[in-house]
């Protein structure tokens, strides 16, 4: 054995899978695009991730999640490839990302008080029909 497994467990793809609420396929996109980079291998050539691999994919996760597109990841992990100098601009790109998230939620907002409103009409609606 080459790794020290006593200092953090290894998870093979469908356990990252589980933990993560990523599917194996999207963890092998993920790698074929340079955004998970860091994936050990056995000697025998199969994917181990580590705990600091889980922690990123859930960033990942996070960011997709909230609509960041695969190129501004890219971006994104580029620029800590580059090391502690870019820190100045991945702040800008995640305070960006940020702004952008807080004006979907302000539009959804919006949208559940319309859709509340409907409810409300069909609501009134129905309770006078009963009487």
């Amino acid at each position: 054995m080459t790794e020290n497994t006593s200092t953090y467990q290894s998870l093979t793809p469908a356990q990252m899978a589980e933990r993560t609420g990523v599917s194996m396929d999207t963890l092998r996109y993920y790698e074929r695009e340079g955004l998970l980079q860091t994936v050990r291998r056995t000697e025998s050539g199969h994917r181990r991730y580590s705990a600091n691999d889980v922690l990123w994919v859930e960033v990942l996760r996070c960011l997709r999640a909230t609509g960041m597109s695969i190129e501004q990841l890219r971006g994104y992990c580029d620029l800590g490839e580059q090391g502690d100098h870019t820190q100045p601009e991945r702040l800008a790109l995640l305070l960006a990302h940020k702004s952008k998230v807080e004006q979907q939620i302000t539009e959804l907002q919006e949208s559940l008080h319309l859709i509340d409103h409907k409810i409300n009409i069909y609501q009134d609606a129905l309770q006078g029909g009963d009487s």
